[in-house]
């Protein structure tokens, strides 16, 4: 069994990621809020998730409590946030962490580290295609389409997904999932709120005039429940863990 690295060891880094994970954060191209982290669980959300803080991973967990982008369209998770009016969880909380740093415990095939507002679900690829079943190599990016239903892996570690969701690349990547006035629904979700769209992402006829469905609140929960469950249905494929909010 391997032995867990002590908070000193993850944090007495040369050359720590913050100070320019901090200037992407001023400098970034969308809308982005940054959470302030808890002190505390931020140090045993380290501790379990094993980097250290001269990774962008590590630094983020460290020092915030999450990332709301784009008026949060998107949630990215940190450590629980000291003052969370947002009720965005953290990264523990949604990999189903062990509430003691435990040397045994493992992420179920990925590290989910994004939700979107449409179940879209971005993680960590945890091992290789054939260990997981998941696609990308170990430490790549995946994500989970809710328009596709299927995982695709985005091309990049952690450290350069951020800074390409900072420097503006959710415009592109959802492109065809937005629809006008999108901005004025999504600021009032909390972090545990997604918008559900009637007809579904997956249809023919959301793709076709997506503007025209009916959107409603949900748990986010509820959400990535019924993506599942209906690539079981549709597909036989179950995506496996997409996070617990």
């Amino acid at each position: 069994m391997r032995e867990l690295r002590g908070l000193d060891e993850l944090t007495g880094v040369d050359e720590p990621a913050w100070p320019l994970l901090e200037e992407e954060l001023r400098a970034a191209k969308v809308p982005v809020e940054v959470l302030d982290a808890d002190p505390g669980r931020a140090a045993a959300t380290l501790l379990q998730t094993q980097v250290t803080v001269r990774s962008y991973l590590g630094a983020f967990l460290f020092r915030t409590g999450g990332l709301l982008v784009d008026d949060g369209w998107l949630r990215v998770y940190g450590s629980p946030a000291a003052h969370n009016d947002r009720r965005l969880p953290g990264l523990a909380r949604v990999n189903g962490y062990p509430a003691e740093p435990d040397a045994a415990w493992r992420p179920a095939g990925a590290l989910v580290v994004a939700h979107d507002v449409l179940g879209g679900t971005f993680a960590v690829q945890g091992g290789t295609e054939e260990e997981t079943g998941l696609p990308g190599r170990p430490g790549e990016i995946v994500y989970f389409a809710p328009d596709s239903l299927r995982w695709d892996a985005v091309g990049a570690g952690y450290g350069a997904w951020l800074s390409w969701l900072l420097d503006g690349g959710t415009e592109e990547f959802y492109e065809g999932l937005r629809w006008p006035g999108w901005r004025d629904e999504v600021p009032g979700l909390t972090g545990g709120e997604g918008l559900s769209l009637y007809p579904p992402l997956w249809s023919a006829e959301a793709h076709q005039d997506l503007a025209a469905t009916s959107r409603a609140v949900v748990p986010l929960g509820e959400l990535l429940g019924f993506a599942r469950d209906t690539s079981l249905q549709l597909d036989g494929a179950d995506p496996g863990f997409l996070g617990d909010v």
